[in-house]
């Protein structure tokens, strides 16, 4: 009976309560504009076989984006053939006939590494920014380019090891920023930037990373905390520590704003690699992370890779400005914000899966217990995630996150409303696969 009421309600919200049962289960026809597109690829694509880019936001073989700014999207097709230049970019575009092949990009090398779309120059439309592995080894090229009538203009081609592209001068088109080593071998990567100025793209001033090129951990764009964009490049220094390089334009200088003339080295340094710089409080600026020592209120050691952090945001002066604290903890995938007013003086002790929060008072002489968070998994952790007066702070498929109150958490404001806003998920990094 269950079956048939399903199958009702399907039929009465589809609109289309007439069909019969084979309809209902045939597939969908193909539009003929569709199967226009896919002749057309078929015939231009001959011996040659689909290459999708290896990493980035644009994954997919075939892409849709408007090239021209005519409201009408072109395919792109990454393909690769045994040819000389064997990397094949094929542009489809919707013709008064249907879809026709615009034009082909044909470029040496081994596979295409990553593809991003960006309004770059003064036309309407967006620039297609390819790079290609150009061998199996650390090379690599990124080119930019622009159509129009139809056709691909290369604006720009230059080596790198990592590249993004974002409104570094906020005009409202992207520069590019590129990555890439120095001089020589062992010697610090070089940051540069190319913005698109009188129909050429032009560069800026090389600026010196903190360290290898070969250390990058990690590229993001953001914004300091004056609101100057800016892109963040986190570097290994060993195999626990990272430096974190902070790029933007100062009074119309690319520059790294993050650099220290007295140590010789970026100020970020910090003491655990799996921290990243993060807009942690999702008001648009980005971040940065220092750890903070915690001291035990027992003599219970506390645990490893979990980690008191103060969140400061930098301007464009190299200053920082506090923003936030949490608690990280890493092997257990959530993390807590709290309270900056007290924060540095918590300490966490593990038991099990259990996280017992205390707060010493502001001579750090004695510690009261404040809360306890608990992750339950297994076929009774719904029972034992509201079991002697736990409240539920965050559930997912396989996990019931719980908190336990104190009597003394009163007096900080602590509810159970406060701590379900406050408790988070760590995330893996899509870029590096990281947490």
């Amino acid at each position: 009976m269950k079956i048939w009421s399903l199958l009702l309600a399907v039929l009465l919200l589809s609109g289309c309560s007439m069909r019969t049962v084979d309809q209902l289960y045939c597939l969908p026809k193909r539009s003929e504009e569709y199967n226009d597109l896919q002749s057309v690829i078929d015939r231009h694509m001959g011996q040659m076989s689909y290459c999708a880019p290896l990493s980035g936001e644009n994954p997919q073989s075939v892409q849709l984006a408007d090239l021209d700014g005519d409201g009408v999207g072109e395919y792109i097709l990454f393909a690769k053939g045994s040819a000389e230049r064997p990397l094949q970019i094929l542009i489809f575009r919707l013709g008064p006939e249907g879809y026709i092949l615009s034009d082909t990009i044909e470029s040496t090398g081994s596979a295409f590494d990553i593809v991003e779309y960006a309004r770059i120059d003064d036309q309407l439309g967006v620039e297609l920014v390819v790079g290609v592995q150009v061998s199996d080894q650390v090379a690599r090229s990124v080119s930019v380019y622009r159509f129009f009538d139809g056709e691909a203009q290369l604006l720009l081609n230059t080596n790198y090891t990592r590249f993004l592209t974002w409104d570094m001068d906020a005009d409202g088109r992207g520069d590019l920023v590129v990555l890439r080593p120095g001089e020589s071998d062992g010697s610090a990567g070089v940051a540069e930037m190319y913005s698109y100025r009188s129909g050429i793209m032009e560069r800026s001033n090389e600026v010196d990373l903190s360290g290898t090129v070969d250390k990058m951990k990690r590229v993001v764009a953001g914004k300091l905390q004056d609101g100057v964009p800016a892109v963040y490049v986190a570097s290994a220094v060993d195999e626990s520590s990272i430096i974190t390089d902070v790029f933007a334009l100062v009074d119309g200088m690319f520059a790294n704003v993050s650099f220290s003339s007295e140590s010789g080295t970026g100020v970020q340094t910090q003491r655990n690699y799996y921290i990243y710089a993060d807009d942690i409080d999702g008001d648009g600026v980005m971040e940065l992370p220092k750890l903070l020592t915690m001291i035990s209120p027992s003599n219970a050691p506390l645990p490893e890779r979990q980690y008191l952090i103060r969140w400061s945001a930098m301007d464009a002066t190299g200053q920082m400005h506090p923003k936030a604290h949490s608690f990280h903890n890493y092997e257990g995938g959530w993390y807590l914000d709290l309270d900056s007013g007290w924060a540095e003086r918590v300490a966490v002790l593990q038991r099990g899966d259990a996280f017992e929060f205390f707060l010493w008072d502001e001579d750090f002489g004695q510690a009261q217990k404040l809360l306890t968070v608990y992750a339950f998994t297994g076929e009774d952790r719904e029972a034992l995630s509201v079991l002697d007066n736990r409240a539920v702070l965050y559930e997912s498929e396989e996990t019931i996150y719980s908190v336990y109150l104190e009597v003394a958490s009163a007096s900080y404001g602590l509810t159970q409303e406060k701590l379900e806003r406050s408790f988070h998920l760590i995330h893996a990094d899509w870029k590096t696969g990281e947490t």
